[in-house]
C-alpha cells in the first residue's frame, strides 16, 4: 500500500531539494504540527509525498485537552476552528513511537507547555520535551503561539521568549549533536511585535521562524454569526489565514533581508498558495487545513507548481 501511495503521490526530482540549517529536504512541502499529535502516524504519512513531517504539540505528560466538541469545519470558508489545547498522550509516548522509525523523512518535533502550568514552570515544561525527543527528532518548533492553551501573556513576551530559547540552546549545545531550533509565530502580531521577532531571532541564534500559527481573527468569514456564536473560541485555520500569514513571511523577510530561513503555513490550498507563500520569503511550506480538504494530491499538486516555476 506505502509503495502505491508513494507512486501516486510522489514527485521525485532533485531541484526540488532543499538544504536548510544542515538539514537535507527531499522537497519543500510539509506536514504542519497537530495531525499527527503522538508521532503515531508519520510512517505511514510519509507515502503522501512530503519532504518533511512534524509531529506534536507535545507536553511533558499526558494532557487531555480542551472539552469536546473542540474542532469544527467551516466548509464554505475552506477553514477549521480548533480549540484542542495541545491533547497529547505526553512526551514518552511520542519517543516509544518515534523508535518504530522506518522512514528516512525528516521528522520535526513541536513543543509546548502544559495547560496547567503557572507562569514559573513553563520553561521546565520546554525543557523536558526537548531532552526527551531531542535523540528522535531532526529539529525542533517551540510553540508559543497557540490560542488554546490558557493564558499567552507570558509567552508573547520578549524577554521570556529569550530566556526560553537561550535555555533550549544551553540543553542543545550538551547533547552529542546540535538539533535546529525554530519558533512558532501567530499571524496577528503587529509589525513592532514582528520587529521584536526578528531581534529575537538574531539575538538568540536560533535557526528560523514558521509563519504562522491559527488565528484568532475571524473578519471576513462566510461562516454567520450564528454559526461562529455557537462554535464559541479557537483559531482559525484554513483559507481565511492565507493573506495573513504570507503578509508576515513578506515582512519578516524583507525587514530582516532574509537573515534566517523561514517555513510558511496558512492557508495553503493549491500549488499556487504555495508559491505565493515561496516568492513572499518562505523557503519551505507545511500544510495542515488543506490537506484535509483537498488530500495528499495537493503535496504534489505543490510539488509540480514549484518545479513549473523553475522551467
Amino acid at each position: 500500500m506505502k509503495i502505491l501511495w508513494k507512486s501516486m503521490y510522489s514527485v521525485n526530482d532533485t531541484r526540488l531539494e532543499k538544504e536548510l540549517f544542515g538539514l537535507k529536504f527531499k522537497n519543500p512541502v510539509g506536514l504542519a504540527a497537530g495531525f499527527d499529535k503522538n508521532a503515531s502516524m508519520f510512517n505511514d504519512l510519509s507515502s503522501c509525498g512530503f519532504g518533511f513531517i512534524e509531529i506534536g504539540t507535545v507536553t511533558p505528560v499526558e494532557q487531555k485537552g480542551n472539552p469536546k466538541p473542540r474542532l469544527f469545519r467551516l466548509k464554505d470558508d475552506k477553514a477549521i476552528i480548533n480549540r484542542m489545547g495541545f491533547n497529547n498522550n505526553g512526551a514518552d509516548e511520542a519517543v516509544e513511537n518515534l523508535k518504530k522509525r522506518n522512514t528516512d523523512i525528516i521528522i520535526g518535533g513541536n513543543i509546548g507547555k502544559m495547560t496547567t502550568s503557572t507562569s514559573d514552570q513553563y520553561i521546565d515544561d520546554y525543557r523536558v520535551n526537548f531532552l526527551k525527543l531531542h535523540p528522535y527528532v531532526d529539529y525542533f518548533v517551540v510553540n508559543v503561539s497557540c490560542p488554546n492553551v490558557g493564558s499567552m501573556a507570558k509567552l508573547q513576551d520578549k524577554d521570556f521568549q529569550i530566556e526560553l530559547l537561550e535555555a533550549l540552546k544551553e540543553i542543545n549545545a550538551k547533547q552529542n549533536k546540535v538539533k535546529p531550533i525554530l519558533l512558532k509565530i501567530a499571524p496577528d502580531l503587529n509589525d513592532v511585535q514582528l520587529d521584536e521577532v526578528i531581534e529575537i531571532v538574531l539575538e538568540t541564534k536560533i535557526d528560523g521562524v514558521i509563519a504562522s500559527n491559527t488565528t484568532v481573527n475571524r473578519e471576513g468569514l462566510r461562516a454567520t454569526k450564528e454559526q461562529l456564536d455557537e462554535i464559541g473560541n479557537g483559531g482559525v485555520s484554513g483559507a481565511p489565514v492565507k493573506d495573513r500569514s504570507t503578509k508576515v513571511i513578506r515582512y519578516l523577510a524583507e525587514k530582516s533581508n532574509k537573515a534566517f530561513p523561514i517555513i510558511g503555513v496558512g492557508g495553503i490550498n493549491s500549488g499556487e498558495d504555495a508559491l505565493e507563500k515561496i516568492n513572499a520569503g518562505a523557503d519551505l511550506v507545511q500544510i495542515f487545513t488543506g490537506f484535509i480538504y483537498e488530500g495528499p494530491g495537493l503535496v504534489k499538486k505543490i510539488n509540480k507548481a514549484i518545479l513549473s516555476q523553475m522551467n
